[in-house]
């Protein structure tokens, strides 16, 4: 693909595309030559645009699961179509941001955006343009060329969201991404993600141990549950986004949430 081609691919209107379809997904390690199973008969469908989160116990396969999409691990039985196509590798058609931000500590932030861009066939002045634009879209101007530690953990995961957004990747995946903040940069952090999925609307998958979190951004909430893991409950948050923190509707879906997780 030349670098005309490239630019089109980049800018063009995106068709709606980043449905995700699970069929029969089971997984299994081998510890001391036995296997132990880790995700069992797992079934999902996650519409193009959607915001999905994932919540459940410790060790219930929630960050198995967005490995396997991400296409960190091949071996699995069943079937991860991304539009229609089985996932058999890492692709820049899906991105991925974990708890801790792995950026480079001796780069700067904008050589560490860049870097997503290493592979791809464009003008220096493109991809430049580029890495300024998703640092507008993060709110980190003013901060290009300061390094990791220079920055707070808020304006780090800032960043990592950036690198994995400037690919234009059909699906966003979000591994705990605001688990290491303190209480308060969290919240200004779930307002930040949930401006930035609205502008972008590319399809988003989230991990959390926060039920708070999952349904202010969530237009469904999963509940797996564990050994092995498996979808118990489904929860569908039947509001509009940008979302009221006090609405009495998002206090009820949390009293269903908790009752799923923890029982009567």
């Amino acid at each position: 693909m030349n670098a005309i081609a490239q630019h089109a691919l980049l800018h063009s209107t995106p068709l709606q595309s980043g449905a995700l379809h699970i069929r029969g997904l089971s997984k299994a390690y081998r510890i001391e030559g036995q296997p132990l199973p880790v995700l069992e008969s797992i079934n999902l469908d996650v519409r193009p645009g959607e915001f999905v989160s994932i919540v459940g116990a410790s060790g219930c396969g929630k960050s198995t699961l967005l490995r396997l999409i991400v296409g960190l691990e091949a071996d699995y039985d069943g079937d991860i179509l991304l539009d229609g196509k089985r996932i058999v590798a890492t692709s820049l058609e899906r991105g991925i941001v974990f708890q801790d931000h792995r950026l480079f500590p001796w780069m700067t932030l904008s050589q560490n955006i860049a870097l997503a861009l290493k592979n791809h066939p464009l003008s220096a002045a493109e991809k430049q343009r580029l890495v300024a634009e998703h640092i507008a879209l993060v709110n980190l101007e003013g901060f290009e060329n300061a390094y990791p530690h220079q920055l707070s953990g808020g304006m780090a995961q800032r960043a990592a969201i950036a690198r994995a957004l400037i690919n234009k990747p059909k699906v966003l995946l979000l591994d705990e991404p605001l688990g290491a903040l303190d209480a308060l940069t969290r919240v200004r952090l779930q307002h930040e993600l949930q401006r930035i999925w609205v502008q972008q609307r590319c399809t988003v998958i989230m991990v959390t141990h926060d039920i708070e979190e999952a349904l202010y951004l969530g237009d469904r909430v999963i509940v797996m549950d564990a050994h092995p893991g498996r979808i118990k409950h489904e929860i569908k948050v039947d509001l509009p986004h940008p979302r009221d923190r006090s609405s009495p509707v998002l206090q009820g879906y949390k009293e269903q949430l908790l009752e799923e997780l923890v029982g009567h």
